[in-house]
């Protein structure tokens, strides 16, 4: 776990740089960093994005419930972050973890199970 941080401390980045929609939120796509599947979607602002840098665990911004929350928190689920990295527009986020069981609050590992075709 430590040696996850000290990734994370290799990061100067000025976090003004990001485009954060009209809310202050932007969109983090989560990714497992070994095995590449994409494991959930959520949104950050601004301070919970700072906290994940902090924590070396992901921390997000709930829309409907307007708190902050830690992934694992209540569950254990955990979400180890690998990287950071943000995409060419500076508005999306994608963030590589070591998931520890899984992603998603309906018991899958990733919140992506259902499909449309």
């Amino acid at each position: 776990m430590a040696q996850e941080r000290k990734v994370l401390k290799k990061v100067s980045f000025k976090l003004g740089s990001l485009k954060f929609d009209k809310n202050g939120l932007i969109p983090a796509i989560i990714q497992d960093y070994k095995q590449k599947d994409v494991l959930m979607l959520a949104y950050m602002n601004k301070e919970s994005l700072r906290r994940t840098l902090k924590l070396g665990k992901t921390c997000f911004w709930s829309r409907s419930r307007k708190e902050y929350w830690v992934k694992g928190l209540t569950s254990g689920h955990f979400q180890f972050v690998k990287s950071v990295a943000y995409d060419c527009d500076l508005d999306a986020l994608l963030i590589r973890v070591r998931q520890v069981g899984p992603a998603c609050h309906t018991g899958n590992r990733c919140c992506f199970f259902r499909k449309i075709r």
